[in-house]
């Protein structure tokens, strides 16, 4: 059914269309009439049609029996229509579900991507770690004091701020990769001062390596400072005690314990921290001449 007659008379279709009685049709057909007669549309090749049409519309609802059956098929189409429209609705809505759900299985855990980024900077210290041994085994002595040596003291004293002698106790050992721009000695203060006073800092720089003894004022600085400074998370620290402290490993374990220590950055830094260690005891012994 294409065509709907109320509309053809310029009358409301549906429910409304129904209600309507057989005067209101009879006087919308009579108007329209007027106005679409061929005599008085002589210019338009398609009046005559429009107006059998309209004649042809106004038949089927004066006619009890025929208008019943018209408004059973309007009916019908407009409830084919809302069911339409219901599962396009329902269609719709699950569509919108499955998309919302495949975003969310795609979407990052936030708990799991944080636990992939730990790992990740766990795997760069450990290769970190790794390439340092093994840097450090390849150079063996030859590392010696070097030629790059940085040192900061305190402000108006040579050596380890009056005291003669150097307690190893007190001084950290700390390494890094050369890359960017790496860390000089104010850089390494800032970091360690957080832990304690810093007494001296003598940087060893070469090519591609570079290395410090941080020496701190009380030996709970170096208890607190190992294994908590990581620096720039590209080119991670590593921090270790020269000495560790009695109080912390038992006497029977003191030297295996100092061994691992000494052993964990290579052989070849051995030579550079005697040589320190050294200046710096001949400093202080001057200062106090």
């Amino acid at each position: 059914m294409d065509v709907d007659h109320y509309n053809v008379l310029g009358l409301p279709s549906g429910e409304e269309g129904a209600n309507l009685t057989q005067k209101e049709i009879t006087k919308a057909y009579r108007e329209k009439a007027r106005d679409l007669h061929p005599d008085k549309r002589k210019d338009d090749p398609n009046a005559h049609e429009n107006f059998i049409k309209l004649k042809s519309s106004y038949e089927i609802l004066v006619d009890e029996k025929a208008r019943k059956l018209f408004d059973d098929l309007l009916r019908m189409k407009r409830e084919q229509q809302r069911r339409f429209a219901q599962q396009d609705s329902k269609r719709r809505k699950m569509m919108s579900d499955l998309e919302d759900r495949e975003r969310a299985s795609f979407a990052p855990d936030p708990a799991m991507k944080a636990k992939e980024e730990e790992e990740r900077i766990a795997r760069k210290l450990k290769e970190e770690i790794a390439r340092i041994r093994a840097m450090q085994a390849n150079k063996g002595a030859s590392m010696g004091t070097g030629s790059g040596q940085e040192k900061v003291g305190r402000e108006g004293n040579s050596g380890v701020g009056g005291h003669v002698g150097v307690d190893k106790e007190r001084v950290l050992k700390v390494s890094w990769e050369k890359i960017g721009e790496g860390y000089t000695a104010e850089k390494l203060r800032e970091l360690f001062s957080r832990f304690g006073e810093v007494e001296d800092i003598v940087v060893n720089s070469s090519k591609k390596k570079g290395s410090a003894l941080v020496v701190m004022a009380t030996k709970h600085a170096v208890d607190a400072a190992t294994g908590s400074v990581s620096g720039n998370l590209d080119n991670p620290l590593l921090v270790v005690p020269l000495k560790p402290s009695v109080a912390e490993f038992p006497a029977a374990k003191k030297e295996e314990q100092s061994d691992r220590l000494s052993n964990l950055v290579g052989a070849g830094y051995q030579a550079f921290e005697d040589a320190v260690l050294n200046k710096l005891t001949k400093a202080a012994q001057k200062q106090q001449k």
